[in-house]
């Protein structure tokens, strides 16, 4: 097994979340000679992401120019649907948006695995949305690329959904600036760490996510984000975990995130805000660069020699 025998060579390792670090030392626990296995959250540069005049109208408390700022983010984005799907997105309505790597424990489809509630979502005049999925399956992920051609067949029976290809940097920075709600919904707990969240935060993105990952260390639940709440899922079939996310992402987007985002603009922005503040401070690559080299690297270069 090439993973145990890099753990045995190496002097030590890192997990690129809380999270991934403790499940990494559970898995290899029962075998000798690991090295130690700590962890150092994965981050994003807040340089290269961010969105600066949303900052400078946050830091200003300018909920107006935000807010103007924020819509013309979505107008400019919202020309790319209309280029690749023909259909025409409104900035004034709430856009969910799922956009990633496209791989079975990440759910791409997750809010479909309910159609009649996914078609109540849709229709609703009084809380409309927007979704938008895009990203890509690795070449021979033959069950991913199914999910993908799924939702576009889906898509096409939607005027408010639309699924767009080519996800590479620059169309992964527009859509996170066209965000409002960043979808995020791993199976717990597979996912290493995930960053999409942090640079969709960094554009005044709230994320609606599982409890997996970088999330744990960043979720302060009705301040800057929204979670599921954790269960023991070692005591949940996937197809019990599954149903439980499901539900639970629905219940609180209808019943939290609709109505604050429409009825309650300023209690809206508190959570915007704090979750740009809260990812700048926490999750900006220096921070990230700093912990590899003072908890990685310096401390292996002055290691004994014994131990090298």
């Amino acid at each position: 097994n090439h993973s145990l025998a890099a753990l045995k060579f190496a002097r030590k390792a890192n997990g690129v979340s809380a999270l991934h670090g403790h499940v990494s030392r559970e898995m290899w626990k029962h075998h000798e000679g690991i090295c130690p296995i700590i962890s150092i959250t994965n981050a994003q540069n807040w340089q290269y992401w961010a969105d600066k005049q949303l900052y400078k109208a946050m830091d200003a408390n300018d909920d107006f120019t935000f807010d103007d700022r924020k819509k013309h983010l979505k107008k400019r984005a919202f020309e790319i649907v209309a280029d690749q799907t023909g259909k025409k997105f409104d900035p004034n309505v709430l856009t969910i948006v799922w956009a990633r790597r496209f791989a079975g424990y990440k759910r791409a489809s997750m809010l479909t695995y309910d159609m009649a509630r996914f078609e109540k979502l849709l229709s609703n005049s009084k809380y409309p949305i927007q979704i938008i999925w895009a990203g890509k399956p690795y070449p021979v992920d033959y069950p991913a690329i199914s999910e993908f051609n799924d939702l576009v067949q889906i898509s096409k029976n939607y005027k408010n959904v639309a699924v767009l290809i080519g996800h590479e940097l620059a169309l992964s920075k527009r859509i996170k600036q066209a965000s409002d709600i960043w979808l995020n919904n791993p199976r717990v707990p597979r996912e290493a760490s995930g960053t999409s969240g942090m640079t969709a935060a960094m554009n005044g993105a709230v994320n609606l996510t599982t409890n997996d990952g970088w999330i744990r260390e960043f979720a302060n639940l009705g301040s800057n984000c929204f979670a599921v709440p954790l269960v023991d899922y070692d005591n949940y079939t996937v197809e019990e975990q599954d149903d439980y996310d499901r539900d639970k992402l629905y219940d609180i987007l209808e019943k939290e995130i609709l109505p604050m985002y429409y009825d309650h603009p300023k209690a809206w922005h508190n959570i915007q805000w704090k979750g740009m503040k809260d990812v700048k401070l926490h999750f900006n690559s220096n921070r990230m660069a700093e912990e590899y080299y003072t908890d990685l690297y310096e401390k292996l270069l002055h290691a004994p020699k014994e131990n090298q």
